[in-house]
């Protein structure tokens, strides 16, 4: 099964324009399941079978996509442990095809997708027997990760410990040992209330052996582009699990480990984006390549999710912005 599904393409944003090749064309794993998209009758018949139901939400032209696809789902570790525990069903964020909700209700596809905020590709869910949500994966997991979700999941984990813990745990990987410093971070005391630059505030929380982190330090953060839409924001950062005291934006006293959970980080880095009132708008908690991290950034420095609730619309436009002045677009880059 494929999900040919325009993501940067015009017809989108034009219907009169004929919709163009993308260089990121999606190949669903055939071993994927076709079913009716009845998900009370999905989530029972994987539990007859001794399974969990795993849903994909993803798109044409997504490279984090392909990225899932042909990395992840290339290791035969990682298929093997799926196929056996997992009934995997695969739904495009702007597809037609119609849906049956668990609660009942009937929608289409990219109803549901807004309905359940789906903000990035890929996006997995993860349901047990009951029918209640597990785990959710907004954006891509790389391989190490992603395997030690599934085996969250397939353990039934979640009865005993939080997705954050296990991951802090299981998912062991080469990296630095220290967290990197950047001269734009806020330094403590950490009182978000105040801030009489009336800046939004990106909060980055990071880990130790964190191979994404040392990647968002080496490549993200030395970008141009998101240097620039970083300049717009008061950025601080803190460790995963840390005891360092802070204040939040809505005046309550805490650790950087208490807010973390309060926010359900599980993955880092993660960034979460407050406006200047202090009220959370947007937030990145996956693996991110730099433009889609500059997009991000600038999405909630300019306003625009006021006028555009789909992340996915504004970076299209963006996309397109930046070829019509005659740049660049590689959205591996």
């Amino acid at each position: 099964m494929k999900l040919w599904i325009a993501f940067l393409a015009l017809a989108l944003a034009c219907g009169a324009r004929a919709q163009q090749p993308s260089p990121y064309a999606i190949d669903i794993p055939p071993w994927f399941a076709e079913t009716f998209l009845d998900f009370h009758e999905d989530i029972g018949d994987a539990a007859r079978d001794g399974k969990r139901l795993m849903v994909y939400f993803g798109q044409d032209g997504c490279p984090y996509c392909k990225r899932l696809m042909v990395t992840n789902f290339s290791q035969r570790e990682i298929v093997e442990k799926t196929r056996r525990h997992f009934v995997a069903i695969a739904l495009n964020i702007w597809g037609d095809r119609e849906v049956k909700w668990t609660d009942g209700r009937t929608m289409s596809e990219k109803e549901l997708a807004r309905a359940l905020h789906v903000q990035f590709t890929p996006t997995l869910m993860f349901f047990d027997e009951g029918g209640s949500v597990v785990a959710r994966l907004d954006g891509y997991y790389p391989p190490q990760r992603f395997e030690a979700v599934l085996d969250y999941v397939a353990q039934h984990a979640e009865r005993s410990r939080s997705l954050a813990d296990w991951l802090r745990e299981h998912a062991k990987e080469s990296a630095s040992a220290r967290l990197h410093d950047e001269p734009f971070f806020l330094r403590p005391p950490y009182d978000l209330r105040h801030r009489p630059d009336g800046k939004p505030l990106a909060v980055v929380f990071e880990t130790p052996d964190c191979t994404a982190c040392d990647e968002l330090h080496r490549e993200g953060f030395r970008r141009r582009d998101v240097v620039q839409q970083l300049d717009r924001f008061d950025v601080v950062r803190f460790g995963l699990g840390a005891p360092t005291e802070l204040v939040t934006p809505d005046g309550r006293r805490t650790t950087a480990d208490g807010w973390a959970r309060e926010l359900a980080i599980a993955f880092t880095p993660a960034v979460v984006l407050f406006d200047a009132g202090g009220t959370e708008v947007f937030r990145i908690s996956a693996y991110l390549r730099p433009f889609h991290l500059a997009s991000a950034l600038e999405y909630v420095a300019s306003g625009a999710y006021r006028e555009e609730p789909l992340f996915q619309r504004y970076i299209q436009r963006r996309a397109e912005r930046i070829r019509e002045s005659g740049g660049e677009v590689d959205l591996w880059k």
